[in-house]
This record gives structure tokens, C-alpha cells and sequence, in this order.
């Protein structure tokens, strides 16, 4: 009878984690469909219960520059005015570059690249606790670094957004009632 019972609760468990996380993919499906939209300049790909948000770093920053173009800022206010209706969603800004240059110049400007990000996203209303920065260099490249293209695409910030703990909670209660 206790390994029944046992069974009966570990089912009853992945249930209810089952339904919270389809309540979390539909409200992070819903996001990702209204960036696709507003920013077609991103590259947007759901995954697990976030969804990935990619820009070329050459439509943010120009070769090895650190300060957002005129244009980057426009997509980016795109971006943020999604971002500012789904509160309960984190942020982490990612930055990446290609192999040319050395090792700790590409970690250097990849950690610029994703502090310059932030710092603009904190200035349009997102709220600081809501986002976090990391700069890889050139250590996770998505593209082919021996081609020209590859090492354009792989020149890249790219945002994670996940549910909060907000988000979370709500939608455990959610699958309660």
C-alpha cells in the first residue's frame, strides 16, 4: 500500500508541475509571439518554459564599438515595451563574439557589449532586479567562426527570458483552483 500511495503522489506532483509549467509555455508563447512581431530584427526562439531573443551584434554595435547605435536603440525600445508588460519574467542579457582578437579582449568587449545592454534597459523602466548580465567572449559560438558570416553572427546579444518566482507561484495557484 505505500509504494501504491507513493506512486500515487510523485503522479499527483508531476501533474501539478506539469499544468503550472503549460500555464507558464502559454503566457511565455504569448510573449515570444508578440516580440516576433514588434521585432523583426530579432531572432526569437522559445525554449523549455524562456524564450531567446537574439540580436546581431551588428545591428546593435558597430565592429568593435561598445555604445549602442542609433538604430540598436530603436529595437531595443521594441523590446522594452514587451518586456515592461510581461513583469514577471527575469532577464539575462548574454553577450558573445567571434574568435578574431584574443581570448580576453573578446571576454572584455562581450562584458561591455552586455553592460552597455543593461545599463539602457535599466534606463527605459526595467527594473534592475529583474535583469543580469554575462559576458561569454568567444567560449559558446552558435555559428561558424571560419566564415566571415559565421563570425558576424556569432558577434551576438542575446536575452533569456524566464519566469520569475512571481510568475511561478501564480501559476501553482492557478492549477490549485
Amino acid at each position: 500500500m505505500k509504494t501504491f500511495r507513493k506512486r500515487l503522489i510523485s503522479f499527483l506532483s508531476a501533474a501539478v508541475g506539469g499544468a503550472t509549467g503549460a500555464i507558464i509555455g502559454c503566457k511565455m508563447d504569448n510573449q515570444a509571439k508578440e516580440i516576433e512581431e514588434t521585432v523583426p530584427e530579432a531572432k526569437v526562439e522559445r525554449v523549455g518554459e524562456g524564450i531567446d531573443v537574439e540580436f546581431n551584434s551588428n545591428n546593435l554595435f558597430g565592429f568593435e564599438a561598445t555604445s549602442l547605435s542609433d538604430e540598436a536603440k530603436i529595437y531595443l525600445d521594441k523590446l522594452v515595451a514587451i518586456l515592461n508588460a510581461y513583469v514577471d519574467t527575469n532577464i539575462e542579457v548574454q553577450g558573445y563574439t567571434s574568435d578574431v582578437g584574443t581570448k580576453a579582449y573578446n571576454m572584455s568587449l562581450s562584458k561591455r557589449h552586455v553592460g552597455c545592454v543593461s545599463a539602457y534597459l535599466k534606463s527605459k523602466g526595467i527594473a534592475i532586479s529583474r535583469v543580469k548580465s554575462k559576458g561569454f567572449g568567444e567560449s559558446i559560438p552558435r555559428y561558424d567562426n571560419t566564415t566571415e558570416n559565421g563570425c558576424s553572427q556569432n558577434r551576438r546579444v542575446e536575452f533569456l527570458i524566464t519566469a520569475n518566482h512571481k510568475m511561478k507561484s501564480e501559476a501553482e495557484k492557478e492549477t490549485v483552483q
